[in-house]
């Protein structure tokens, strides 16, 4: 069996292509079904589910990679003419379901793997290239945009692969040809055919398709962004001496050996400070948290359930600390997070920077989850989550006049 194609038969390279992009494909979707629909209420499950994602996420960037080269390949030989070229309507039928499935090939792995780029921790992919991908931010838009498309153009591969395989069956119990078997290993006998007449036409159809199959998706909600708003919160105006006007307040959980950043996006601060102490106090601060405006990459869903912050039994979390002189020029906020319904000492280092009346404060500290019970019983061992959770706090604040 020759390597190359011919103007009547498949080379054993497109043939080896083809058939190993079978493989992975018929490969990916279950893995992709298995690791959707798993359970991870337990710390072992929680891995397995991880493990079932990576293997996913791999074998899909496996076939964008044995894609391009299957295409570079197809455009380098002869493709072998059809059979029943006089046959106009299943000539076209068949150019663009190929077209389509060459498109899917790409476009399916890329989509899902730029999600990957865009999302915050979960399932790393096991080649060699990073987490990230140029160009692709960390940002939760566009990995929910990615994510649907994602749904979408699987759809399309699906319906397009079940169209090329009962092409395929028709060809071979029907017309009884060697459509099918040119593609089977080994050689055989084939009529001599035309040159390959390449048309636009089926081209023009395969973006077709894709477009419609994104006005579908538009029209079902698929695109539409998730939001958690009206189970964040409301957090009431709070009486300060010194008024937030920008600020981030961020954490970051080890998940399965691999940082997870986030930050609230909905919090407040009351805050007492002078520069000069009374009775070794420079002031107080109060901080409340709506727990659902969290976001935590790809486990933020997760991170909402009863088993960690619970936020619909616990919709908020307060910080109560007195000011307290630190180390050299720095202070300490020293009190009690009540987070969860538990209790726990907290102590914030951090420096502050004042001009005028304006402050600019950073500050960190670490958290244990099982002071809150976060994670507690299925999760009462670090080989899935870790116990120490790092805090971030930046804020610049403005002096309120009298």
């Amino acid at each position: 069996m020759a390597l190359t194609n011919s103007p009547a038969l498949y080379g054993g390279v497109t043939k080896t292509l083809h058939w190993l992009t079978v493989l992975l494909i018929f490969t990916v979707i279950p893995l992709g079904i298995i690791a959707h629909n798993w359970s991870f209420d337990t710390s072992e499950a929680l891995a397995t589910k991880a493990i079932l994602f990576s293997f996913h996420k791999t074998v899909g960037v496996t076939i964008f990679f044995v894609a391009l080269a299957r295409i570079a390949w197809a455009v380098s030989q002869p493709k072998p003419g059809l059979l029943h070229a006089d046959r106009k309507v299943e000539s076209w039928l068949a150019e663009t379901v190929h077209w389509t499935l060459y498109a899917a090939l790409v476009i399916v792995p890329l989509t899902g793997w730029i999600h990957h780029s865009a999302t915050t921790g979960f399932a790393p992919i096991w080649w060699p290239f990073g987490q990230t991908l140029p160009f692709v931010p960390k940002d939760e838009g566009v990995a929910q945009t990615f994510a649907a498309l994602h749904i979408v153009f699987e759809r399309v591969l699906v319906i397009s692969l079940l169209l090329h395989i009962a092409g395929a069956l028709k060809h071979h119990f029907v017309d009884k040809d060697v459509t099918l078997k040119r593609m089977l290993p080994g050689d055989v006998d084939a009529p001599a055919v035309g040159k390959h007449s390449a048309s636009t036409a089926p081209m023009i159809a395969a973006a077709g398709a894709y477009g419609l199959a994104v006005i579908v998706g538009l029209g079902l909600g698929v695109f539409a962004q998730k939001s958690t708003a009206s189970d964040v919160a409301a957090l009431a105006e709070v009486e300060t001496g010194w008024d937030v006007t920008e600020g981030t307040l961020g954490i970051s959980v080890t998940q399965l050996g691999s940082a997870v950043e986030g930050s609230f996006a909905d919090w407040t601060a009351a805050i007492e400070f002078a520069e000069e102490p009374t009775d070794g106090s420079h002031g107080t601060v109060e901080v409340t948290i709506a727990i659902g405006s969290l976001s935590l990459g790809s486990v933020t869903d997760q991170a909402m359930g009863a088993e960690f912050f619970d936020a619909g039994n616990f919709p908020t979390a307060t910080f109560t600390a007195d000011i307290l002189p630190g180390d050299g020029d720095g202070y300490v906020a020293e009190g009690v997070l009540n987070l969860r319904g538990q209790e726990s000492p907290v102590t914030l280092p951090f420096t502050l920077t004042l001009d005028g009346d304006t402050a600019t404060m950073e500050g960190t500290t670490t958290l244990d989850r099982r002071n809150y019970e976060i994670g507690i019983p299925s999760y009462s061992d670090e080989s899935s989550v870790g116990f120490p959770v790092p805090v971030t706090v930046t804020l610049t604040a403005q002096r309120v006049s009298e």
